[in-house]
């Protein structure tokens, strides 16, 4: 047997080791970088150091994943836009996924020719997240959005997409972790394409985006995401608690069967994403809208609000009300949102993602929460005009303490521990009116 160091491989390393020393530490040229991005696919590009304050929030999570990383390559591929404006729903979906596809391959083309050069690099993924063991927790490795805005790729419109400044919001975001550093990293722009039309608010199904710039997450992520994730699970669970095919029948239709296999068959498919086919914003993107904007609404923006489609709504949430009232030719179905928490932690994150505010009209009370036992935790939740702030420890007079032992609290959201045997049981205890926690729990429906 050879011995170690007379390798072939190893001999070979050792007689480029010096060599290659030399120049590991020298900064990528930003335009020859910029020149390789874009001739792979990508239609503009960007760079950011890992130590940007404006990502520091990802910060642990990109080093677990490539602890080496130096530098963020940001990039967008464009999107086809008639594909996404249109009201047929595969068209759109099938647009969504070639290019998050493609955005994929033209990642791990840059990351190729960049480790022939000795750089190494690591895709995340632009596409659907993967990271499953971590739900309902964050199960991405990098948020692109954050990334895209700092490398000077656009910002964020009231709907919480990234516009990019010529291509609009018709993009696919991709994101490349790299082990070295350029010589020039790029910054956001000093302006915001979204030309706040609210054609978005006009056009989403749900009312998830507010005039007034009020995000719903649940909304959004109930109807929309309604074959991804926490859909499919109550999808599952629905299956699971039917008797037989007929009862199953009862509550799902062929139509909604046939979509979920769809979904698990060719890629999980959105139901809306009107908010981006609305959107007029970008230099390429703007010209028929302002040219004539009763022609723009007529062309795109009408055909989505006047699709007969159901809609997928929370029980007791603000999407009930709201699709009745702004659409009453769409049916409502009311589902789980399939959200359970799995830690004390994951509670307090989710409860600005699931307000309801118009179901918190006319409470303002502060809330005490005391958690023991696996985690011990406080915090105080705040609901005053229609608003939510959560905050560490104990903030001011509470008109309501509770206090209970995590793993029944967790199990009492899941509607798997009865809140009466759980209050005779002493795992959760308060102090103030009953009412006020059920004026809680409306704020928050499941």
């Amino acid at each position: 047997m050879t011995k170690f160091e007379e390798h072939p491989t190893v001999k070979w390393w050792r007689a480029q080791a010096t060599k290659n020393q030399a120049t590991s530490t020298v900064a990528l040229n930003s335009e020859v970088l910029r020149s390789l991005c874009l001739e792979a696919g990508a239609d503009d590009v960007g760079f950011v150091e890992i130590d940007r304050p404006a990502i520091a929030d990802q910060l642990s999570d990109i080093l677990r994943a490539f602890p080496r990383t130096k530098t963020l390559i940001s990039f967008v591929c464009r999107m086809n836009r008639e594909n996404i404006r249109t009201p047929v729903r595969s068209a759109a979906n099938i647009e969504f996924h070639a290019n998050y596809d493609h955005a994929n391959e033209v990642a791990r083309s840059i990351v190729r020719t960049l480790e022939q050069t000795g750089v190494h690099g690591m895709v995340p993924g632009a596409s659907f997240p993967m990271e499953m063991d971590q739900f309902p927790g964050k199960v991405w490795v990098v948020s692109h959005k954050p990334v895209a805005v700092a490398a000077g790729l656009g910002h964020m419109g009231i709907h919480r997409l990234v516009i990019h400044p010529k291509f609009g919001n018709f993009i696919a975001l991709g994101t490349i972790l790299i082990d070295a550093e350029v010589t020039e990293y790029t910054h956001p722009i000093d302006y915001n394409p979204c030309v706040e039309c609210k054609l978005c608010v006009a056009a989403c199904p749900v009312g998830a985006i507010g005039s007034d710039g009020h995000f719903n997450f649940s909304a959004c992520y109930t109807h929309n995401y309604r074959e991804f994730m926490s859909g499919f699970t109550d999808w599952a669970e629905t299956i699971a608690d039917s008797k037989n095919a007929y009862s199953y029948r009862q509550k799902v239709n062929d139509s909604e069967s046939a979509s979920m296999w769809q979904s698990l068959s060719f890629n999980a498919q959105y139901k809306a994403a009107y908010c981006m086919a609305a959107c007029p914003a970008g230099e390429d993107v703007i010209a028929p809208f302002l040219s004539d904007r009763k022609a723009f609404i007529q062309e795109v923006v009408k055909p989505l609000q006047d699709k007969t489609e159901t809609i997928y709504v929370v029980p007791g949430s603000d999407a009930e009300t709201y699709v009745p009232r702004r659409f009453p030719h769409k049916t409502i179905k009311q589902v789980s949102s399939g959200i359970r928490s799995k830690s004390i932690q994951g509670f307090l994150f989710g409860l600005p993602l699931l307000f309801q505010r118009n179901q918190s009209e006319g409470l303002n009370a502060v809330y005490h929460f005391t958690f023991t036992g696996s985690e011990s935790r406080q915090a105080t939740v705040i609901i005053q005009n229609k608003t939510l702030q959560v905050q560490e420890g104990h903030i001011g007079r509470a008109n309501l303490s509770i206090t209970a032992d995590s793993k029944t609290w967790l199990a009492f959201l899941a509607k798997e521990k009865n809140l009466i045997l759980a209050l005779l049981q002493g795992k959760i205890r308060f102090r103030g009116s009953i009412k006020l926690l059920q004026a809680f729990g409306k704020c928050f429906p499941a």
